[in-house]
């Protein structure tokens, strides 16, 4: 049940979050960049758009295609280590309704593939505050992408 209310506001989101300016934009990249440091994180590439990712398998099963449904496990963090939400049972979602980070991420993964990530609010829920995410937030995802139908 939390599950679907957490993830069902998806759609929502992705249109109710604000813009951020330049000078906020590059204050996120450089939290994103003292956390990666602070815990001695390898491995993160940052793409074009701001976020953080690190591959750990590519996976081996076929590629995404965009009106795939996706079923996947993950676990949410903020940057202060609090787990706003794990899922450790398989939950599939269309992948046009996603957020940002995640369409970005899944795209670089096939069936089976694992990845982590950190994705500044532009990229996630932007300046909406959900029950256990604090608005503006960066955020600290592991996923595994199980299935794509």
């Amino acid at each position: 049940m939390k599950t679907f209310l957490f993830l069902s506001v998806l759609p929502i989101l992705l249109f109710s979050c604000s813009t951020y300016s330049e000078e906020q934009i590059k204050s996120f990249d450089q939290q994103i960049q003292q956390y990666i440091k602070k815990n001695n994180l390898e491995g993160f590439e940052k793409t074009s758009s701001g976020l953080y990712l690190k591959i750990i398998e590519k996976g081996s099963g076929r590629h995404l295609k965009y009106g795939d449904s996706v079923s996947f496990i993950y676990t949410g963090k903020l940057l202060n280590g609090i787990i706003f939400h794990q899922v450790k049972e398989p939950v599939s979602f269309q992948f046009k309704d996603l957020i940002a980070c995640w369409k970005e991420t899944l795209l670089e993964l096939n069936e089976g593939g694992k990845a982590q990530l950190i994705s500044p609010p532009q990229l996630a829920y932007g300046d909406y505050k959900l029950d256990a995410i604090p608005e503006s937030s960066i955020l600290y995802y592991e996923v595994e992408l199980i299935e794509l139908k």
